[in-house]
């Protein structure tokens, strides 16, 4: 088989994307940076950093920190506000010929409806990621993506805003006892597949100082220390849920990376860390992935999807 011949396109709701591999929301902001090395038209998407109604500066300093395989961030969703957005980042993303997953993130309820309506309504959006690793402030502070009632009703309120016109992925925290759990309940509720894993929560000390080296004290902990936390997770919820697509992601720095997080069951990959120290990154797995998966005989991505559950005997 050829290179051409690789069926790799990954379909996500009611969208099917060119191509398996995507940015990750936060590490690539809304992909300026990242074209001037490759054209943003030739991955399967962008999805931008997660936005909020109003601007936000972020986080106090130092927010973060590099770790033994991986890095600590605290930024806080720093951005320029949906308003904003929408008016210069997304138009210069759709020029640029780029497919765009919107990240939205909020603090109540309302404030994830308001923002996916305002998605809704613009040119050149593929789908919406609801990013629920976010602190409810109507729910004593608790994550959203950590109480699967609250998970719920956050999609719930999304899906009645934008009903089927845009494919809604929730984006899962790995802090939880069982993630398989939060991704049934967002799926009942209406989203059309799940993002996983969000980072990690973790914490550095300065043995110097004898104090936390983030000013935020914890942040989120990526890179590839999280990769097997990934594949774990993204096995338990393909078992559990086969006919919902995951986006998966987490420590992916290579195409065997990328090829792992599908065997268990993603049928797309966010690279983000890596391209922090490889601005090329995310194009170079991309290609690595397709002759990785024409090595080993798969005819298309999608028969790829889950392989290492089947049995042996398969």
């Amino acid at each position: 088989m050829s290179l051409n011949q690789l069926d790799q396109s990954a379909k996500f709701g009611s969208v099917t994307f060119p191509h398996p591999i995507f940015t990750a929301s936060g590490c690539a902001a809304n992909g300026k940076e990242l074209s001037q090395f490759f054209k943003l038209s030739e991955i399967g998407a962008v999805v931008t950093k997660s936005v909020m109604s109003n601007p936000r500066s972020g986080r106090a300093t130092p927010r973060m920190a590099e770790t033994a395989s991986g890095m600590l961030n605290a930024i806080g969703l720093q951005g320029p506000g949906i308003d904003a957005f929408l008016e210069h980042d997304l138009p210069w993303l759709y020029a640029e010929g780029a497919r765009t997953i919107v990240s939205i993130a909020g603090e109540s309820v309302e404030e994830f409806a308001s923002l996916a309506r305002k998605v809704r309504q613009a040119p050149g959006v593929s789908a919406i990621e609801v990013n629920i690793s976010c602190p409810n402030v109507e729910n004593r502070g608790l994550v959203f993506a950590c109480d699967p009632v609250s998970a719920r009703n956050v999609i719930e309120a999304v899906k009645r805003s934008v009903g089927n016109t845009l494919p809604i992925i929730a984006k899962l925290s790995p802090d939880v006892t069982d993630v398989s759990i939060i991704a049934r309940e967002v799926h009942d509720a209406g989203a059309d597949a799940v993002a996983m894993i969000n980072t990690l929560l973790g914490m550095v000390i300065d043995t110097k100082k004898m104090r936390p080296l983030l000013a935020n004290k914890t942040g989120g902990l990526s890179g590839p220390a999280i990769r097997p936390v990934a594949v774990r997770a993204i096995y338990q919820v393909h078992a559990a849920l086969p006919q919902v697509p995951i986006l998966g992601m987490g420590g992916v720095s290579s195409g065997r990376d990328a090829l792992e997080l599908i065997l268990a069951g993603a049928s797309g990959v966010s690279v983000g860390t890596a391209s922090f120290g490889n601005p090329h990154a995310v194009i170079e797995i991309q290609r690595e992935l397709h002759e990785l998966l024409i090595a080993k005989g798969f005819p298309s991505l999608k028969s790829a999807v889950g392989y290492a559950h089947r049995e042996e005997s398969q």
